[in-house]
């Protein structure tokens, strides 16, 4: 017998992933459309990034998440989940990702892995959690200028 909320967790996530891999391939923010995206969020989405991050705070609803890409995409010059393991997936689902990413200030290369948990709810992510090892080691890859929030 099968667990509908994993059923349908790994459905979105993975439907999410494969569109957001089209997102950036297509030039990410400034460049493609989120609406591919969109449908695979809440409307009210929130993402829980680590303060000290670059890109770090609360994001909220797809405008968030739009601005969220574009942080991201200040701080990295190019961010690759290489390798995903899917270690629970049931209403509340837990990717291990391993990253490959280039810091745009600073052109260093880094490899990290993200701990995400993610709850979907009614066919739609609607809260991300995602749990890095060593942000320090991601704020200096990226360099001062990145960091500065104020």
């Amino acid at each position: 017998m099968t667990n509908p909320a994993m059923t349908n967790s790994m459905t979105v996530l993975t439907g999410m992933y494969a569109a957001e891999a089209e997102y950036f391939r297509a030039g990410g923010p400034g460049a493609a459309s989120f609406d591919a995206l969109a449908p695979f969020f809440a409307p009210d989405v929130v993402l829980h990034q680590a303060a000290a991050l670059p890109y770090g705070g609360t994001w909220r609803g797809h405008e968030g998440l739009e601005r969220f890409f574009v942080a991201m995409s200040e701080a990295w010059e190019s961010f690759v989940m290489a390798d995903q393991e899917f270690l629970a997936a049931g209403a509340t689902a837990v990717v291990l990702t391993q990253v490959r990413a280039v810091a745009r200030a600073t052109g260093r290369e880094l490899g990290f892995p993200i701990l995400q948990t993610i709850t979907v709810t009614d066919g739609r992510i609607a809260e991300v959690r995602p749990f890095y090892w060593d942000t320090a080691a991601i704020a200096d890859a990226c360099g001062p200028a990145c960091c500065d929030k104020g």
